[in-house]
């Protein structure tokens, strides 16, 4: 029983000793120790300033004044690392080893300096063996090779940080503030979990997850990595492995309620979405980041709004600008918004929906909404689709395969097969955005059906036929009104036989009727130019089975109106050889007025009845105005003249009386 006592009194003893050395170690001894281990660790100058103050509960441990940590050797511009305070939690049972194991951080107000030099070091690569506090080899040290760091953290916790990242490679730099971080990593080699929370642009975006083996990642290994992005604009989630090269693998996926709202929680304000362009996205796709900053997407499905595509795709971040390659097929896409004017809103208060009276073109006139094409110049790249139809609002296409190439904000649309309108469509489409918004492009239509392409692209119902002709245009302006109001270009067009609606060539040339009907025609010709919004046409032949008609005139493009003269003429054999109506179209295309041109139909048809008409008229009041008048009218004068000269010799004679 002593022996138990005295075993007991001995344990009181070693407890009191413990406690007395605890006690009596001061705050300031421990903050230099455990300075000295994280700059050991880390190849980095640590300094603490300040008053230093120990705490025994809940965990040993001290605080700290101002902090900081040093930079790189190469860099000028400032420490690494600095904080208002840091406070640091240490494990008791190891002062009797002769080091302090650091448990906790929590920093205050850290301003962290990420840096890239021109040559590819980074200022972050820290915890190596044979780096000097500047970050330099020491002389005849080996290579530096990573070396394990003598820390774990029952929980890190960092409040209101800032990150600065500086490419002095490129000259880009990128500031993150109001930062806050809880990690917790109880074990080295053991998993951590992490939630991170920033206000890049005023809305709060939250990172959070877990991090399987930390050792092997600090390392230079890859271990698994599971990650949620968290804005009110939506979540992006990651299931792989990661490494800090960087390396990236594993399955990525997306869904954005609100991809305006997303972006704009990043910094990237303003972004005008419009509908069926990702106004919403859902996106799952595997995920691979190598070294050189490549990123390969495959077996990817993306959904912008209701349009949904699958393919794959390979990022290259490291330029100036990302550039993409992809290769993307669909069913059926419908970008009708685009046409709509619709970027600000699903509705516009001036759009009209419907078939057969020009889709959703508004009843007065193009949209003036202003089409924002910034996007153009956040990335170049090559995007090759294929798609079983699209609807562009205006126009509806069938089968589509084209490959899209974005080069410094210009996108040519390089169109290898367009089925559309019974027919086939090649050539390019140009969306230009380098210094104002143009639209251009040159196409070649095969089998065109007139009648649902005129209907649908110039709301024209009136012509049905199958059409071959080409065009090149070019607009420019910032919303559609002002595109379609600039237009200029040349083209032409060829048809077989087909029908005009609402009007019978046939009547009106044989009573004059104008009440309706149809022409059935046999071929119809024309070449066009464009000017100011514009189209004009000199030389349209339409052939039909009892006569021709030839047109000139011009259709608005912008202001969406006809001033267009038709003037067929009876063919030989019928009961008025020769007799030409000429007709004239006048108004807007939804309701032109069709009329007979009487007046130049006298001239085009019974000239030289009028002429006679004209100069028998003239002898009549030639002879009247002798008979009443006294006149003489000489050869090759007028009566005006004569009624002239004759007034004068009368009044000449009047003044010589005022003389006898």
């Amino acid at each position: 029983m002593r022996w138990v006592l005295r075993l007991v009194g001995l344990v009181i003893v070693l407890v009191v000793v413990a406690v007395g050395s605890l006690l009596l170690l001061p705050g300031d001894r421990i903050a230099k120790i455990a300075a000295e281990q994280i700059s050991t660790a880390t190849g980095r100058d640590v300094i603490f300033s300040g008053r230093t103050t120990i705490s025994f509960y809940p965990v040993l441990g001290v605080s700290t004044g101002e902090v900081l940590v040093a930079n790189a050797g190469w860099s000028d511009a400032g420490p690494m690392l600095e904080a208002d305070s840091l406070k640091i939690g240490v494990e008791p049972v190891a002062l009797f080893g002769g080091e302090i194991r650091i448990t906790g951080l929590e920093a205050v107000n850290p301003r962290v300096l990420l840096e890239r030099a021109a040559d590819g070091r980074v200022n972050w690569e820290i915890g190596v063996e044979g780096v000097a506090p500047s970050g330099q080899s020491s002389p005849g040290q080996p290579a530096a090779r990573s070396e394990r760091l003598a820390l774990t953290l029952d929980r890190a916790l960092i409040t209101d940080a800032q990150v600065t990242y500086s490419d002095h490679g490129t000259g880009e730099t990128l500031t993150l503030q109001n930062i806050n971080l809880d990690l917790r990593w109880p074990d080295y080699d053991g998993a951590a979990t992490f939630e991170a929370s920033a206000r890049p642009a005023g809305s709060v975006v939250t990172i959070s997850g877990e991090l399987d083996q930390v050792g092997t990642f600090i390392a230079g290994g890859v271990t698994d990595l599971l990650a949620t992005i968290s804005t009110s604009g939506g979540t992006v989630d990651f299931d792989g492995r990661a490494g800090v090269l960087p390396q990236l693998g594993g399955r990525l996926s997306a869904e954005l309620s609100d991809t305006a709202a997303f972006l704009a929680a990043f910094g990237v304000s303003g972004v005008d979405i419009p509908q069926g362009m990702g106004r919403a996205i859902s996106v799952a796709t595997d995920m691979t980041l190598s070294e050189n900053m490549r990123l390969s997407l495959r077996d990817s499905a993306l959904a912008l709004d209701d349009n949904r595509l699958t393919g794959a795709a390979d990022i290259f971040l490291g330029g100036e600008r990302p550039r993409l390659n992809a290769q993307l097929t669909a069913r059926s896409l419908d970008f009708s918004a685009l046409a709509a004017g619709q970027g600000a809103s699903a509705t516009s208060g001036t759009a009209q929906s419907g078939s057969g009276s020009g889709g959703s073109l508004p009843t007065d006139g193009w949209p003036k909404t202003a089409i924002d094409a910034s996007a153009l110049g956040l990335a170049d790249g090559e995007v090759a689709l294929v798609a079983d139809s699209i609807d562009l609002g205006d126009l509806k296409l069938g089968k589509t395969r084209t490959l899209a190439t974005l080069t410094q904000s210009r996108l040519v649309f390089a169109l290898r097969e367009v089925q559309a309108y019974d027919g086939n469509i090649t050539g390019e489409f140009v969306l230009n955005n380098r210094s104002g918004l143009s639209v251009g492009g040159k196409m070649t239509a095969a089998g065109i059906n007139l009648e649902t392409f005129l209907r649908d692209a110039v709301d024209i119902s009136r012509f049905s036929a199958k059409a071959d002709g080409e065009v090149s245009f070019l607009g420019v302006g910032q919303s559609l009104h002002a595109i379609m109001n600039s237009l200029e270009g040349s083209g032409g067009l060829r048809t077989g036989r087909g029908v005009i609606s609402g009007i019978d060539l046939d009547k009106l040339m044989r009573s004059g009727d104008v009440s309706g009907g149809t022409t059935v025609f046999d071929s119809l010709g024309a070449s066009f130019t464009m000017q100011a919004g514009n189209l004009f046409n000199n030389d349209l032949l339409l052939s039909l089975p009892f006569a021709k008609a030839r047109g000139e005139g011009r259709i608005g493009l912008g202001a969406r109106d006809l001033d267009y003269t038709f003037t067929p003429t009876l063919l030989e054999g019928d009961t008025r050889k020769g007799l030409a109506i000429p007709v004239r179209i006048r108004g807007p295309w939804a309701n032109p007025r069709i009329t007979p041109d009487l007046e130049a139909a006298i001239d085009l048809n019974f000239k030289e009845q009028k002429d006679e008409l004209k100069a028998k008229a003239k002898e009549e009041v030639n002879r009247a105005v002798q008979k009443e008048l006294g006149v003489t009218v000489e050869q090759g004068q007028s009566v005006e003249d004569a009624i002239k000269n004759k007034v004068e010799d009368e009044l000449k004679k009047e003044l010589f009386k005022l003389f006898d």
